[in-house]
């Protein structure tokens, strides 16, 4: 059964939540500290997270942050703020998906089923030949997904993998971030290149690029992103 972290320091939300998820036969774990939440990651293997950020203590991009350290399961945050500074926080410390509260219930059981899906997708065994990037440094690897750079072996989210490989796909060529969004996220694009900001400014920190002067991932203001043969 898949399991699922809820963690809010709202005893109505979690309650709502874990009804919610456990009637579409989810299995709920539920924190209501991040003290509390990372012990269980530390002692459970999860499917997906549902966090609260704003928390008294450890907070919900503290729980974030360490979770990516050792696990890629999607991660969603819950927020009572809609600004994009703490928007694109979440999403550069490895966050899949942004909730503002108050929120609808289905809209949420919505967005785990479309994260579920799509890690799921990524986690499955492939018997298909395998196929890589290999330029200057950098190897992607298809097949095992897996990324290394001077190989050293970068650790990537699932949404950052698949970023990094639809560029890699389209080598040459400048994706737009409507493109970019829609191909990796499987939605419509309303007015969410922050979203492919956040990710593009994470993969280039972890792929070590300098930020006026990248070397992998270019941006061509006012149209997408590319990289070059």
């Amino acid at each position: 059964m898949t399991k699922i972290l809820v963690l809010d320091d709202e005893k109505e939300i979690v309650n709502l939540l874990k009804s919610l998820l456990t009637n579409d036969g989810y299995e709920v774990i539920t924190a209501t500290t991040g003290e509390e939440a990372l012990q269980l990651v530390d002692d459970t293997s999860f499917d997906l997270a549902i966090l609260d950020v704003m928390l008294p203590g450890v907070s919900g991009f503290d729980v974030l942050q360490k979770i990516r350290e050792r696990q890629f399961f999607p991660v969603l945050m819950l927020t009572a703020k809609s600004d994009d500074f703490d928007k694109i926080n979440g999403l550069s410390l490895g966050a899949d998906d942004y909730i503002t509260k108050p929120f609808n219930p289905f809209e949420v059981l919505a967005r785990v089923k479309t994260q579920l899906r799509r890690y799921q997708t990524y986690n499955q065994d492939t018997t298909s030949s395998l196929t890589d990037y290999d330029r200057n440094g950098l190897n992607v690897s298809l097949d095992s997904r897996k990324v290394s750079l001077y190989e050293e072996e970068i650790k990537l989210t699932p949404i950052e993998f698949d970023i990094l490989w639809y560029l890699c796909q389209n080598e040459g060529r400048v994706v737009p971030s409507e493109e970019l969004f829609e191909k990796v996220w499987k939605e419509n694009y309303l007015d969410n290149n922050n979203t492919v900001m956040a990710h593009i400014a994470r993969l280039r920190e972890k792929l070590k690029e300098p930020p006026r002067h990248p070397k992998f991932i270019k941006t061509v203001w006012g149209v997408g992103y590319t990289i070059e043969k």
